[in-house]
């Protein structure tokens, strides 16, 4: 694999050059030949190596080299702009029909741009030759290392390593001793230096005692609060089935009295500020039913206010000499407490440096984890560093970021540009797996070498998660990682390489745009979480528009730029958080190198409307385009025209567009509806060789379109995700299921929302990892087909009709080896029997069920399920209601069922954690009634 410096970019430069020497490209040129390409190729290289040696020492660059680094990282960034534009500009001939006359309009049409491009090489080529110039005047030295990076092969132990805790157990049952005390409301302060773990122990007590309160929610705050959204996250997570509330006051209001009657214990982790917990602590009703509010900060004066009426401060102290040996050892070497002879000595010396601390533990450790080659002398690198820099007296946050920047340095190049382009995700944000990867792809930051560059971009993430530089987010079934969050103490490192290479301009103020407005600027991303309109802000015309390659507009701000300023846009993300709204992307079109387009409007109430170019044909490098689901819009007629278009995501009313067959390049395909599509059309999915992730909407009554999306899913081949929303009647849902033994790439169906008669043969050869099916009914075969599925890790099953009279999930060797999550909504939910030995590794048993048929009795064999570490119960109605109240169940009733599946807990031998809840009508059941 190519190496590739931190600004992601020179590799890229010298593959394009390299591409123009060996074509006829040229001769385009008007006024220059090839002797200048070369020219710019050979110093570019020999700069590159240069630049190699740099990045490898281990000292810091003096003003010198690092101002001649910036100044060939600056110069690469024009010369790529300047051979995009030409390529684009040249690219239009695709379309041109042959033809003495169309090439001669062509000829001239391109005539100014070809003569312009030569003088901008000729341009280049002196100020290259001034800057070589300057080089050899000067002498810049470095030391050269021999260390070398690969990707970290071990994908199928993805977290494994960061998941297990070391010196937690102690501070966690201190403190929750200290929260069964009393009566009382109770606010407990967790205090402590950045990195010392206040939010890992907060989340494990969270996590240990969130089944014995009625409401619970965790959100963090940061340094720079958007009230309404924080309190917004929280609504959501005590009512997840409400609308959204944008005002301050009424969400503190709905609150304040969704929480008067209840126990509850609400986490505010990373609290800075004494005036935002004056706001927060307005919602908190202290009712006498033993609710705890837990904070986490690093400021003494916020703790004690906090706690000032009723509370208890926990000081976090540094982990102890044998668990941070534990913790580093067990971080390289998969064991605790042991360490080859010949690296006591250095392991000492460099514990010591980390200062007890577990994220600078884990940041060292991590990157000697994930070294294959010549250990020694990456142990004598890191030694070194740390012994020979020069920490900052009396400060703790400057000793760890010496330590983190050791782990920055330690990266492989491939992944240095990756690492800093977390910037322009605002703090405490849940990045997503798969946006970050396009993301990474469309800025040009992977070198696939042959291989899927998709798939290379995932393992770049992956690899950044083994390293310990971000942190995976598990979702409920504490299985499935979706996201990643960055800790703010990386990502202060982060902003400071940023600003010291020009790498991301961030922007969260007006008054930093005027600081920065002569500036050019690559990367920008704009915060303004206070929602900013047209009104208010304007660009600076002084602003490089034309340089940026990456445009973020987060927060929710109204404010949207002349989009023709940025000609040389390759990625733009749009979050939007507005109520109905007409956006205006007609621009886009002129946009003629965007890879990578998103709108994004989750916190919006209402639906928008997306206004899209009519052509967008001259956009033929666009990868990923992504469209709000709750949104409405046109696609343009010539999107199938797209010849790299990889990933498409659309509203749920789009349909499909004529000729879908053509984007031969397409690997995801998302949001598209059935019923508004043709039968040509649904037939052109079929042809699609290369997808492999489909999720698509399927509510009709004709036989004839379930039949055509069969058959088009049966020749996917490639097919690794397919979801399937639909309402379906009768035998279109068996209509659907005949696709499904030919699918062996299959790694995760949901087909929830059908009711097929039976749970369908899924076949022998299935290699699902998730898989959630919906049928009226489930017979005692059928058990055994699906655990006979050895990689099968989550399963969910929704049932129409009462279970047979007896169901057993039997103990048999080979039977659901690897299931460690049950999914079942069904009646007769005591008609469930687990055996001895059933279900060896299922964490999770998710239960939902009506109590109107309820015979009050809980499955049968729990205590079997040797590995469960949670019980969740789902109690729903299934008739109709009014209005929008959810239905609810006596109280009677729900002492009833919390009392017995409460005791079936409390009957296994590993003590699972219980919830109860109780939610809206699983509609999908009903709906599926009554067709």
């Amino acid at each position: 694999m190519a190496s590739r410096t931190s600004n992601g970019v020179i590799d890229s430069v010298l593959a394009k050059l390299n591409e123009l020497m060996m074509g006829d490209m040229c001769s385009n040129f008007i006024g220059i030949s090839s002797m200048g390409i070369q020219f710019l190729w050979k110093e570019l290289s020999t700069m590159n190596a240069l630049l190699e040696k740099l990045e490898d020492d281990i000292d810091e660059l003096d003003a010198q080299a690092n101002n001649w680094r910036n100044q060939v990282k600056e110069m690469t960034y024009d010369i790529e702009d300047c051979i995009d534009e030409f390529m684009s500009s040249e690219g239009i001939s695709d379309n041109v029909k042959v033809g003495f006359i169309n090439k001669i309009s062509h000829f001239l049409t391109t005539l100014k741009s070809r003569v312009k491009t030569a003088w901008q090489i000729k341009d280049l080529k002196t100020r290259l030759q001034e800057i070589d110039e300057r080089h050899k005047r000067y002498t810049i030295a470095g030391r050269s290392s021999s260390t070398t990076a690969t990707i970290d092969p071990r994908l199928s132990a993805l977290y494994k390593d960061a998941a297990k805790l070391i010196g937690i157990e102690n501070p966690k049952e201190e403190l929750i001793g200290k929260m069964d005390k009393g009566q009382q409301f109770k606010v407990v302060s967790i205090v402590g230096f950045g990195g010392l773990g206040k939010t890992t122990l907060a989340n494990e007590v969270y996590r240990e005692v969130k089944g014995q309160f009625n409401s619970k929610a965790f959100v963090s705050i940061s340094q720079n609060p958007d009230m309404a959204r924080i309190l917004q996250r929280m609504w959501l997570q005590l009512e997840p089935h409400t609308s959204h509330v944008f005002e301050v006051q009424d969400l503190i209001n709905n609150i304040r009295k969704h929480l008067e009657d209840k126990r509850y214990i609400i986490i505010v982790d990373d609290l800075w500020d004494i005036q935002v917990w004056n706001i927060i602590s307005c919602i908190f009703p202290q009712n006498n039913q033993r609710s705890i509010v837990i904070i986490t900060t690093r400021i003494e004066d916020v703790a004690r206010a906090c706690c000032s009426d009723h509370g208890y401060i926990y000081n976090m102290k540094p982990l102890s000499e044998q668990d941070s040996r534990k913790l580093f050892f067990d971080r390289i070497f998969g064991s605790k407490g042991y360490c080859p002879r010949e690296f006591n000595e250095p392991s000492c010396k460099i514990l010591k440096k980390c200062g007890g601390l577990p994220l600078a533990i884990t940041a060292v450790a991590g990157a000697l984890a994930c070294k294959r080659t010549k250990p020694n002398e990456q142990w004598e690198y890191i030694h070194n560093f740390l012994v020979t820099t020069k920490f900052a007296t009396n400060s703790n946050f400057e000793d760890m970021m010496h330590i983190l920047d050791l782990s920055y340095k330690n990266l492989p190049r491939h992944l240095k540009a990756c690492f800093l382009y977390l910037a322009s995700y605002p703090e405490d944000h849940k990045i997503n797996k798969v946006e970050l990867a396009r993301r990474f792809v469309a800025e040009g930051f992977v070198s696939s070498s042959g291989q899927d560059v998709w798939n290379v971009a995932e393992s770049y993430v992956i690899e950044l998660a083994n390293r310990s530089m971000i942190q995976p987010v598990y979702e409920d079934d504490d299985i499935t990682v979706s996201y990643y969050t960055v800790h703010d103490m990386l990502l202060e490192l982060i902003i400071r390489k940023c600003r010291e290479e020009n790498f991301i301009s961030l922007v969260q103020d007006q008054q930093v745009m005027a600081e920065e407005q002569d500036k050019v600027i690559r990367r920008l991303t704009v915060n303004l979480s206070g929602g900013v309109d047209n009104g208010t802000m304007a660009m600076r015309t002084t602003w490089h528009l034309a340089q940026v390659r990456s445009l973020g507009l987060l927060g929710g701000s109204n404010w949207i730029p002349f989009l023709h300023q940025f000609k040389f846009l390759r990625v733009l993300f749009l979050d939007i958080c507005r109520r109905e709204v007409k956006m205006d992307l007609t621009q886009i079109c002129k946009l003629a190198l965007l890879r990578y387009l998103k709108v994004k409007n989750e916190r919006s109430l209402g639906e928008i409307s997306i206004v899209l170019p009519v052509q967008i044909i001259r956009m033929r490098y666009l990868e990923t385009l992504e469209l709000p689901a709750l949104s409405a819009c046109c696609l343009p007629s010539d999107i199938v025209q797209l010849p790299r278009l990889s990933h498409l995501v659309v509203p749920h009313d789009t349909g499909l567009p004529d000729g879908i067959e053509k984007l031969k390049s397409l690997r995801s395909l998302e949001g598209f509806n059935m019923l508004m599509s043709s039968i040509e059309n649904i037939n052109g999915l079929g042809e699609l060789e290369n997808l492999s992730d489909l999720s698509i909407h399927c509510h009709t009554r004709s036989l004839e379109y379930v039949i055509a999306l069969g058959r088009s899913i049966r020749k996917l081949s490639n097919l690794q995700k397919l979801s399937v929303s639909c309402t379906l009647v009768g035998s279109c849902d068996d209509a659907l299921a005949f696709c499904l033994t030919s699918l062996h790439n299959l790694r995760h169906l949901d087909l929830l929302g059908c009711n097929f008669d039976r749970i369908p043969y899924i076949g022998s050869k299935a290699k699902f990892r998730r898989l959630r099916l919906g049928a009226k009914q489930i017979l005692q075969e059928d058990i055994g087909m699906m655990g006979n599925i050895n990689f099968l890790v989550q399963l969910h099953l929704r049932v129409t009709r009462t279970l047979p009279e007896k169901l057993v999930i039997s103990g048999s060797t080979g039977l659901f080896v690897s299931l460690k999550v049950f999914e079942l909504e069904c009646e007769g939910i005591s008609h469930l029997t687990f055996e001895v030995g059933a279900m060896p590794a299922l964490r999770k048993l998710w239960l939902a069920f009506d109590p109107t048929s309820w015979n009050k009795a809980t499955p049968a064999g729990i205590q079997h399920l040797s590995s469960l570490q949670e019980l969740y119960i789902l109690i729903v109605r299934n008739n109709s209601t009014s209005g929008s109240e959810a239905p609810t169940t006596s109280l009677t009733d729900t002492a009833v069922i919390h009392r017995a599946f409460q005791e079936a807990a409390d009957a296994h031998p590993g003590r699972p954690m219980f919830t109860l809840g109780e939610g809206w009508l699983i509609r999908a059941m009903e709906s599926c009634r009554t067709l």
